[in-house]
């Protein structure tokens, strides 16, 4: 399922719902319907750019790891898999962290299942 943000001064962020899950559960909000309002935005903002700066220190999860193995057969070949292209958290939130930065240049909400 996608989420799709919404805000007066910027283009739609569409996302999958698990990305948003996890960029809203950090928010404590829900993924279903709901508003980053102007005066949540610096927070919103400061923790997400936190969280950005996290996953790019840590660019490789035990989960990713182990996808990886279990993707490759028992000889170690790929089994003419295309190479993984891990991509940062902080790479998935850039996009709604735009928006949220105009949306607060603008005191504007940022609204979702809308």
């Amino acid at each position: 399922m996608l989420v799709t943000f919404k805000s007066k001064e910027s283009a739609d962020v569409i996302m999958f719902e698990p990305d948003a899950k996890r960029i809203l559960d950090l928010l404590h909000k829900e993924v279903k319907m709901g508003v980053i309002t102007p005066q949540e935005g610096a927070a919103a903002i400061a923790k997400l750019e936190a969280e950005a700066l996290e996953s790019r220190a840590h660019p490789m999860s035990d989960v990713v790891q182990h996808d990886i193995a279990v993707h490759h057969g028992e000889a170690g070949d790929d089994s003419g898999h295309e190479p993984v292209q891990a991509i940062a958290f902080g790479h998935r939130i850039h996009p709604l962290l735009e928006m949220l930065r105009e949306a607060q240049k603008h005191q504007d909400n940022v609204l979702w299942g809308v």
